[in-house]
């Protein structure tokens, strides 16, 4: 869920309980190095990483998706 641009990390803290620094650990402690240094800058500041700076449309569709998770 990390590696995918889409997922929020409000939606990986839902799910597995881990807030977006300790996502930020496991991501460096499993990618090689230039691996993770390439997920950092894709990630950091994105919109889509966090629910906050998302769109309203694309927070509806994943407040809907973790009710749906929740059942």
């Amino acid at each position: 869920m990390a590696w995918e641009d889409r997922t929020p990390f409000e939606a990986i803290a839902t799910q597995f309980g881990l807030n977006e620094a300790e996502v930020i650990k496991l991501m460096r402690r499993e990618l090689k190095r230039s691996s993770f240094r390439l997920w950092r800058e894709r990630v950091s500041g994105r919109h889509t990483k966090h629910i906050a700076l998302k769109p309203a449309s694309m927070v509806h569709e994943y407040r809907h998706a973790a009710r749906l998770g929740n059942r």
